[in-house]
């Protein structure tokens, strides 16, 4: 019998909206944005914390959570949420997406990166279309974002004074 695991060479990084980041392994101190490869260190120190050095300029990271293969970093003071999958488990996730029928639900996705200045619903209050959920401010202008739906609020990601990227999902409504 053979106790020997097989040899992972890739890892597969997820965001909250899916997008897919391939990662070789050993991790290298290189990253390649379009054609152009810098090389990267993660370094800590007592008076900056942990931080990256790219190119000679200091960004700060710190892990804000993390539960199983799912992590939310700070980097640069902006939240990003992700998943580590593994070749295998990238399959097992593949096919339970397929099994699941047809979404009743509405996922509201941040329109623009900004800051969250208010959240107006909890989870569990019924909405009606064209309500207003959260108010985002992005380019000195606060923007209302409204429900497209009639529905009931399953979960609110979104949290007052954070800031979000383009398309991070903020809110989650049964459709009624």
């Amino acid at each position: 019998m053979n106790d020997e695991k097989p040899e992972i060479k890739k890892l597969y990084a997820l965001s909250s909206e899916n997008r897919r980041f391939t990662f070789s392994l050993p991790l290298k101190n290189t990253i390649r944005i379009g054609k152009r490869s810098y090389s990267v260190t993660l370094k800590s120190d007592e008076k900056f914390g942990t931080y990256i050095l790219l190119k000679n300029r200091k960004y700060p990271v710190e892990v804000v959570r993390s539960r199983q293969n799912r992590y939310e970093i700070l980097f640069n003071d902006i939240s990003y949420t992700f998943t580590i999958e593994t070749p295998f488990s990238l399959k097992r996730l593949k096919v339970l997406r397929s099994y699941s029928g047809k979404a009743e639900s509405e996922v509201i996705k941040a329109p623009m990166p900004g800051k969250i200045i208010d959240v107006l619903v909890r989870e569990g209050a019924a909405v009606l279309r064209g309500e207003p959920l959260l108010i985002l401010e992005a380019m000195k202008m606060q923007n209302e974002i409204q429900s497209p739906v009639n529905g009931h609020i399953t979960r609110v990601m979104a949290k007052s004074g954070t800031n979000v990227m383009k398309d991070d999902v903020l809110i989650e409504i049964k459709v009624e």
